[in-house]
């Protein structure tokens, strides 16, 4: 190699330290700035096992953060969407289970005595239907993604005689006092 090649090498790594030193100002990320961390300290002439005690991370870990930068630059050392656990339901239960808790109460689709749905309710109604178990937090995070929460019921009687509730109270608190 001749001297106008490793000027060429050193100009382009000083530019890579700068671009990372940019990504890093930038990011708002801890896990992405831990990401630009690594490349920087590569890029700085450090080994991988020198690294990984630095960062917190595994050499394997450093690998492929260094192979994915040397491939793509920056963009290789994005972050791609968790996917997370996959759904029980499928599309079609979940629209059910929409439907039947938007429309019917507990009772009328087979859980006697319950007026009101829960989690605990929905639960034993998809076990019931479609032979998938869940557990009542599970349940809530299938009921929150379908756009439903949970309001505990009152109850309020539009239609009682105002003289009658009177009568009522007059007649409980006797029967509470003490003889």
């Amino acid at each position: 190699m001749n001297n106008t090649d490793n000027n060429q090498i050193v100009e382009d790594k000083h530019s890579k330290i700068e671009e990372i030193k940019e990504a890093m100002k930038k990011t708002d990320s801890k896990r992405m700035y831990q990401r630009y961390h690594v490349i920087f300290l590569h890029l700085k002439g450090l080994m991988n096992k020198d690294i990984a005690p630095i960062v917190g991370l595994c050499e394997h870990t450093i690998g492929k953060y260094v192979n994915a930068f040397k491939k793509e630059g920056l963009e290789g050392l994005k972050m791609g969407k968790s996917t997370g656990t996959p759904k029980f339901l499928t599309d079609e239960q979940e629209q059910k289970l929409f439907e039947v808790i938007t429309t019917y109460t507990p009772d009328q689709v087979g859980i006697p005595n319950r007026k009101n749905w829960d989690s605990n309710i929905a639960c034993q109604w998809v076990k019931a239907n479609f032979g998938i178990e869940y557990t009542p937090r599970g349940m809530l995070d299938v009921l929150h993604r379908l756009g439903l929460s949970y309001t505990r019921p009152t109850y309020t009687l539009a239609k009682a005689d105002p003289q009658n509730q009177e009568e009522f109270k007059k007649d409980f608190e006797l029967l509470k006092k003490p003889s």
